[in-house]
């Protein structure tokens, strides 16, 4: 069965940057698994797994536009160290959820300088080009429920 819109897919992968670092992997993990065709994974990635087959192994080089996007400066900001009531250290690297008017953000500590703290809401991969070395472990179609929910269940997947 090929990868096509409302299948399941579970797939292993190794993650790099362009030095070549591994960023993330399934590794001595189960594959992951995702419904294809429903945003759960990074467009760049599932555009070039689309009719792929149990079996398949294959390089994917994602562009930051199809990976996490670019740096949006206007997300990277600094606040005062006020802004952190009730954390004793703060120090680069950290993250915390910050309340936007857009809801909820994700940042992460990049500077502390005296009382000031610059925080980035880009995702941590946003503006690299990212390389997937992917290997498709099983594709199947998706339940009613699983297209309708927009995401897997079942043993590999979600649970209610």
């Amino acid at each position: 069965m090929q990868i096509a819109q409302n299948t399941v897919v579970a797939f292993h992968y190794t993650l790099t940057n362009e030095a070549g670092e591994v960023l993330d992997s399934s590794e001595g993990r189960e594959p992951l698994t995702y419904l294809h065709g429903a945003g759960n994974i990074i467009p760049g990635l599932e555009k070039q797994l689309e009719g792929r087959t149990a079996g398949d192994k294959l390089q994917a080089n994602v562009s930051p536009e199809e990976g996490y996007g670019e740096i949006q400066p206007q997300l990277i900001q600094e606040v005062s160290r006020e802004s952190f009531q009730g954390v004793d250290s703060i120090e680069p690297g950290m993250q915390f959820q910050a309340q936007t008017d857009g809801g909820p953000l994700m940042v992460t500590i990049t500077d502390v300088q005296g009382d000031m703290v610059t925080v980035d809401g880009n995702h941590p991969l946003a503006g690299q080009p990212l390389n997937f070395d992917v290997e498709i472990a099983e594709v199947r179609e998706a339940s009613q429920e699983e297209i309708e929910h927009g995401h897997v269940h079942g043993e590999d997947g979600h649970q209610h």
